[in-house]
């Protein structure tokens, strides 16, 4: 989501800067009047720079103070963010829905049909529900390889209508039909946590182990675990159960001593039971596969199947019963392997928790259920593509802070001044959790890459603050002590704030806009990066002053040394 994002950020952040190098003066000397009196400050950046120069110099006059109350914002912060939730993507207001029904394994494709049309007839009556559609099973090279008795249904919404009212009476359609396993998902999730763990629910134990029946019993005690969990919803272990299949077992001495060998069984068995393939019809552009089937009665009666004549090599035809064992045996409706081995998923959606709270919970109980030797859990979903991205964040955010303060280190020559300049990237910190508060109380990815991106413009603010400070002192003359905080300051005061104020304008319909379709990843980036900026600009004019005039250092006195 966020590679694109991301690129366009730094390509016009580079198209900014060559601008600004190039473009901007040249426009300058060719707009702006040469001759004449020089304009004065509007009335509004008088007043500013009034109330900000009677309000700065208590500040700076008690630096310990500030410091302290600097340092309560930071612990308080960090204390609020433990308190936030976590999801890895947000509650997508799409008009296209997915759903999967799945009965039992060896339901018939009529019962499927029949209750398909139904559910149909239901859903196209509810009021903004614009189109329907849907599949029985899927064909043996399709990209899923599902039964008849998995049904994915389709429905689309008209743009206009009362979104939440109307996915409301969705969901009472599909919790009307309780003896099967549903869901209802917004297309974009369903493929996205499809891509993420190979299954359509938020979050996924997977149980490994060599045994089947030991694998199911562990799954029915993980799923009673989970369903007790305050915030899980449609709980549910992957349809792995016993049906019933024909087994057909070689006598071999039997078929001995007829001269049978034991793949002229399995073809003969074969051929009745599932057909066999000899050639193909073209009727122009289609191919008709042309197979050779036994009687009806012979796929559904045992007894017809064991009078089932097999040809020998002298011409006689000996009963198929006569030379192998035909049954009836449950045998799994599938098996399914990772890692060479045998694996059963138990999948859950999570509704009125966040995901975090309701992943740790699973985590802690799924820990607490015994399994014997060579059996173990996993978590995956999207609690596990959550802390991935976190992690891969976390180390390219400390990459680049260190990238931050070694271009300030080579600009300022000063570890002091580089250090009060790199201490204020924190600053955006505080308003960015009140931001991600105000969007509802949750981390989402979003929110991460609104945090990230704030940073840098917490580090130009300060830059651009002590920068000025070393020009007053290094080409004016002014000596380093309040003076010099004081004014460095107040002439700062209005690019600081106009730079701000800039940024922020551009995020400001996306906040004003809310939690709309089409924006649900970048309103809640924008609520952080707008609470970053404030408290940024904020503590950059207040408490970046104070900080360099307390623990600031001459860079005449520097340079001299």
């Amino acid at each position: 989501f966020f590679r694109p994002l991301a690129l366009t950020y730094v390509l016009a952040i580079l198209a900014s800067l060559l601008v600004a190098l190039t473009v901007t003066p040249v426009l300058c000397l060719l707009l702006l009047p040469r001759h004449g009196p020089a304009r004065g400050e509007s009335r509004l950046a008088r007043a500013c720079r009034a109330a900000y120069a009677a309000l700065l110099p208590p500040v700076v006059a008690r630096p310990r103070l500030v410091l302290a109350g600097l340092g309560l914002a930071f612990v308080g912060s960090g204390f609020a963010v433990t308190q936030l939730g976590e999801h890895l993507l947000p509650e997508f207001r799409e008009t296209d829905f997915l759903m999967h029904w799945v009965e039992p394994p060896g339901t018939s494709l009529e019962a499927m049909d029949r209750i398909t049309i139904r559910a149909s007839k239901e859903l196209r009556a509810i009021p903004g529900v614009r189109n329907f559609g849907s599949h029985i099973g899927r064909a043996e090279v399709a990209d899923e390889v599902v039964g008849p008795n998995f049904t994915e249904l389709w429905i689309s919404l008209d743009e206009g209508v009362d979104y939440a009212a109307t996915v409301q009476r969705i969901q009472a359609v599909v919790d009307g039909y309780p003896g099967l396993k549903r869901d209802l998902l917004t297309y974009l999730k369903e493929r996205i946590k499809e891509v993420l763990s190979g299954a359509s629910a938020s979050l996924v134990v997977r149980l490994f182990g060599p045994d089947l029946a030991t694998l199911r019993d562990k799954a029915q005690e993980v799923h009673r675990a989970m369903a007790s969990i305050d915030g899980v919803v449609d709980a549910q272990v992957e349809s792995q159960k016993l049906v019933p299949q024909i087994q057909v077992r070689l006598r071999p001495e039997a078929a001995e001593q007829f001269g049978l060998t034991p793949g002229t069984v399995r073809r003969m068995a074969t051929t009745m039971v599932r057909g066999t393939k000899v050639g193909e019809v073209y009727f122009g552009q289609r191919i008709v596969d042309v197979c050779v089937w036994g009687a009806a009665r012979g796929h559904t009666d045992v007894g017809a199947l064991r009078e089932l004549p097999i040809e020998t090599a002298a011409g006689a035809a000996v009963p198929l019963g006569a030379v192998a064992d035909v049954e009836i045996v449950p045998t799994p409706n599938e098996i399914k392997r990772e890692g060479a081995s045998r694996r059963i998923d138990i999948t859950c959606n999570v509704r009125g928790r966040d995901l975090g709270a309701i992943a740790r919970d699973i985590e802690a109980k799924v820990a607490a259920v015994s399994y014997g030797s060579g059996y173990h859990a996993e978590m995956l979903g999207e609690y596990r593509t959550l802390q991935a991205a976190r992690q891969r964040l976390g180390w390219l955010t400390a990459l680049a802070l260190l990238g931050i303060f070694v271009l300030l280190e080579i600009d300022f020559r000063a570890w002091r001044r580089s250090l009060l300049v790199f201490l204020t990237l924190p600053f955006a910190l505080i308003g960015g959790v009140a931001g991600a508060f105000l969007g509802g109380g949750v981390l989402s990815l979003g929110s991460l890459v609104g945090f990230v991106a704030v940073l840098g413009i917490a580090a130009r603010n300060g830059i651009m603050l002590v920068s000025h400070y070393r020009h007053l002192e290094q080409h004016e003359g002014v000596p380093f002590g309040p003076q010099l905080i004081l004014r460095g300051a107040v002439e700062r005061l209005l690019p600081i704030t106009m730079t701000a104020a800039c940024a922020a304008l551009a995020l400001v319909p996306l906040v004003i806009a809310g939690d709309v379709p089409g924006q649900e990843i970048e309103h809640p980036m924008a609520l952080v990066i707008l609470g970053g900026l404030c408290t940024s600009t904020l503590l950059n004019l207040l408490v970046l002053p104070a900080l360099y005039g307390a623990f600031g250092r001459s860079a005449v006195e520097r340079d001299r040394a």
